[in-house]
């Protein structure tokens, strides 16, 4: 009776190893449409990918036809990486216009208290709150074509025009520069003259800084490409790991 069973058994256990591969196919699917990488069925685990890409979305949804990164997607993946034993570092590409002020400053304090080490490469653009969200990283990069736009904060939409609205714009406006300050090595006083620049922007103000000139004013740490970040990200975890032993 064994030997006709035995078949049988043996047929099941393919059968569930087939429909394994196949969940397993299905959830990296939807990961890579969802959050545009694999992390979470990826062999090496060491270091995970975080993109941050076309325009940060906050409390309100953006149209369909817009490129965003959702905050509610980043926070609970940094978290992921943070209790995973196995994540030893994370490396942040960041190609981004900016967007919501609140949800960028929560993604950029997310990444700055990770214990694990960090690296930024902005490879397109960095521009507004894409700008903490670069410095917040342990060590930044940006490649040689790649700008970041340092401008003030500014809203659209219905604003009542009373001397209060002006103040909680200032005290937004000391929450991003203290933040920038704190997590790089420029001035403060040199971040809010390039702030209040009005002969670069058509009709706006603010400076461009274009590769090496983000390094040059102390912004970023270092003029790069994937390898670089890479490279340094790898440097990192080996000096972390030699503390700790």
């Amino acid at each position: 009776m064994q030997e006709i069973f035995n078949p049988l058994i043996n047929e099941n256990k393919n059968i569930e190893k087939e429909d394994e591969k196949l969940s397993e196919a299905k959830e990296k699917r939807e990961e890579i449409i969802e959050f545009g990488s694999s992390n979470g069925v990826s062999q090496d685990e060491s270091i995970q990918i975080l993109l941050i890409i076309g325009q940060i979305e906050g409390h309100q949804v953006l149209p369909a036809q817009t490129k965003s990164t959702k905050y509610e997607h980043v926070i609970p993946q940094l978290i992921s990486m943070e209790r995973n034993d196995k994540v030893k570092g994370v490396l942040i590409i960041l190609n981004t216009v900016g967007g919501d002020v609140e949800a960028g400053l929560a993604i950029s304090e997310m990444i700055n208290s990770l214990s694990k080490p960090s690296v930024s490469i902005v490879i397109g653009g960095g521009h507004s709150i894409g700008v903490p969200l670069a410095t917040s990283s342990s060590y930044s990069f940006i490649t040689p074509s790649a700008t970041m736009i340092v401008h003030p904060i500014r809203m659209n939409g219905f604003v009542i025009g009373v001397a209060q609205t002006f103040n909680y714009f200032q005290k937004m406006q000391e929450r991003i520069d203290n933040f920038i300050v704190r997590t790089s090595k420029i001035d403060k006083k040199d971040l809010k003259e390039m702030m209040l620049k009005s002969d670069e922007l058509l009709n706006d103000m603010g400076t461009i800084l274009i590769g090496k000139q983000a390094v040059n004013c102390g912004l970023i740490d270092e003029e790069g490409g994937i390898k670089d970040a890479l490279c340094k990200l790898k440097s990192l975890i080996k000096e972390r790991e030699g503390n700790n032993e």
